[in-house]
């Protein structure tokens, strides 16, 4: 039904367009790779990070979990090693963050988030940090920001092969292959890999007399997924491109320390996206279907959904300084859980505007609007605004701030779980603003970017499940106000083939709850549980000629266990080393090999209360390409 739509569209999309704009021009496009709208075209005012691409080299094999806990300012909730880890974006919860794979949301609209630990490295080749309140944006979830992955092809690279071996501690061996072909019109690139892990690392055991150090157990992972992007340039202003992504994890769960609980999880993975563009002179007509399938089977219980999307949308500028961007997007969600069956249809209108008074002065508005069986979701617009207020030669000053509204519907288990789905609740809401500072110096071969933001965000109706009687049952309760600071540095500096390069980030966050749940609850004007108030991260590296070199450290500050804020897991830091060489074997045949240490100091810390994480451990990488 999907595909009969998409080509319905199609064929229209050539008539409509030169209806709208009344013109034939076309754009003559560069054949070299896969068109992707750069995100922060309508972001103005809001901040954006994009991870580096050798820090996704040095994880490849490795899960997004491990890469943003280590290499960026964000929290993640883990469980353990290789087991459930959610995201925390400025103090919100794990459902409160959008995630994106090729422009399609993939969080599990039963569970309204996604298990970052089993988003390997190698299943995406860009990845982007969109930090606040970006509902208008993106849609439902983004309260706290959104992740996106991304996939990228290239044209005219002809035969390229790529195998990649990483080895280490407590049995770690993953393996990536991949082959791919391009010419002037077409690309093709096919990946599989597999990633396992026994995960039998010694810990001290807290929670039997005298903390006896032990080896984990019921702790393996077993992971392969394959790979296929295509993409055509069917003539010089249109393009197809298609991306498809099977996964299968198999994991013993790690019991909490003094537990002998055996329990297993596997989860089976299958997302798929078709894009095609058409480009004239001023616009950008884009079509994009999809389809996310997801299984988890925890012991014997089965759980199962499925999301069908189809969107469109117009990117149109206008004149030099107004562009505006129109669309749709249609999901048509079907839940199979244990407990219940259920289908849902959400539609959703966006329209964009950016206009750029100035060189120097620019605005982004931003509205969208869903109707989800036929209920409306909170509208939800935003206004951004960035302002570069001095510059020369070797210096730029520049401001930004936005305020915008984000909404997060209730998951299927909220509404339809047997027993205790309660189908009256509202959407949770929240209105958020932010301003910030940045300065850039560049000379000759030194450059230092400094980068604060502030930020104010007031979350209600948030759902809270309570107990009732023999069951538990969701309920719009609590309230939230999260506010906080962001700082981000980057410097480099060249002396002739030596570079260094140091990349640092610091977290504030206050997630203050704002109301009691009954008179025998205190958690009034206390932490949210597991959100650190303070998060520091700083990366150094060195490279010359082929060589390289870095040092990486993050230090995450106390944690409160429950409301109450009484009890807490203890502040606790990581260092990391990594050395890495690129070398020719033969004419055509070139290899990185890597070695690295995580941990170096051997700590022994936990991210969640009694939830054992490994000591010292080590990494050999191995990548050949031809």
């Amino acid at each position: 039904m999907l595909l009969i739509s998409l080509l319905f569209i199609a064929s229209f999309s050539k008539e409509a367009i030169q209806t709208v704009l009344n013109t034939q021009d076309t754009v003559e496009l560069k054949l070299v790779e896969v068109y992707v709208a750069p995100l922060e075209k309508y972001s103005f005012g809001q901040t954006l990070q994009k991870i580096d691409s050798r820090d996704l080299n040095d994880f490849q094999g490795q899960t997004l979990a491990d890469l943003l806990q280590q290499r960026s300012g964000l929290f993640l909730r883990q469980y353990g090693p290789g087991m459930l880890a959610s995201l925390t974006l400025r103090g919100t919860s794990a459902g409160h963050n959008a995630v994106f794979w090729n422009g399609i949301p993939i969080n599990s609209p039963s569970l309204g988030q996604a298990d970052f630990s089993i988003l390997p490295v190698g299943g995406f080749d860009e990845a982007t940090i969109h930090y606040g309140s970006s509902g208008a944006l993106y849609g439902t979830d983004a309260i706290g920001g959104a992740i996106h992955l991304n996939n990228k092809n290239t044209f005219n690279k002809g035969h390229q092969t790529r195998v990649a071996s990483t080895l280490g501690s407590f049995g770690r061996w993953n393996q990536l292959v991949e082959y791919g072909y391009s010419n002037g019109l077409f690309s093709s690139r096919s990946r599989v890999y597999r990633n396992t892990s026994k995960n039998n690392f010694k810990f001290k055991n807290l929670a039997r007399a005298g903390s006896p150090e032990e080896s984990q157990s019921n702790a393996a992972i077993q992971q392969i997924g394959a790979m296929q992007d295509l993409a055509w340039n069917i003539r010089a202003n249109q393009q197809i491109s298609t991306s498809i992504w099977w996964n299968k994890t198999d994991r013993q769960i790690q019991p909490v320390m003094g537990s002998n609980d055996r329990d297993r999880q596997e989860d089976r993975n299958f997302r798929a996206v078709l894009d095609y563009f058409r480009f004239t002179s001023s616009t950008i007509w884009n079509i994009k279907t999809g389809v996310v399938l997801d299984e988890l089977q925890f012991n014997n219980s089965l759980n199962k959904t499925s999301q069908f999307l189809i969107s469109s949308d117009i990117d149109w500028t206008i004149s030099e300084k107004l562009k505006s961007k129109s669309g749709l997007r249609l999901n048509h969600v079907i839940g199979n859980l244990s407990t219940y069956e259920a289908k849902e249809d959400r539609l959703e209108l966006y329209q964009s505007i950016n206009y750029l008074s100035s060189p120097s002065l620019s605005f982004s508005v931003n509205l969208r609007q869903m109707l989800f069986n036929g209920d409306f979701a909170p509208f939800t617009p935003s206004i951004g605004t960035e302002w570069t207020f001095f510059k020369n030669e070797k210096n730029k000053f520049s401001a930004h701030s936005s305020i915008s509204k984000s909404y997060k519907i209730p998951t299927l288990n909220d509404r339809f779980w047997v027993p205790g789905g309660n189908p009256d609740l509202k959407s949770e809401e929240s209105i958020s603003a932010e301003i910030g500072l940045n300065h850039v110096f560049e000379n000759n071969d030194f450059m230092i970017s400094n980068q604060i933001n502030l930020y104010s965000m007031w979350v209600d109706n948030w759902i809270i499940w309570l107990p009732r009687g023999s069951f538990w049952s969701p309920e719009n309760i609590r309230e939230v106000r999260n506010q906080g600071l962001e700082y981000f540095t980057t410097a480099t500096r060249s002396f002739g083939e030596y570079r260094f390069e140091f990349n640092g980030s610091y977290n504030y966050t206050l997630a203050t709850i704002l109301n009691n749940l009954s008179e025998n609850d205190r958690s009034q004007g206390n932490q949210l549980p597991y959100t650190p108030k303070h998060k520091a991260q700083g990366n150094l590296r060195f490279t010359y000629k082929s060589n390289s070199a870095f040092v990486n450290g993050h230090w995450i500050g106390e944690r409160y266990i429950n409301t109450d804020n009484i009890s807490s897991v203890a502040p606790y830091g990581l260092l990391d080393f990594g050395l890495s060489k690129s070398l020719t074997i033969i004419s055509k045949v070139k290899a990185t090999v890597g070695f690295q240490v995580n941990n170096i100091t051997n700590n022994d810390y936990q991210i969640l209360r009694l939830r054992a994480m490994p000591g010292r451990n080590y990494l050999i990488n191995i990548n050949l390409t031809l």
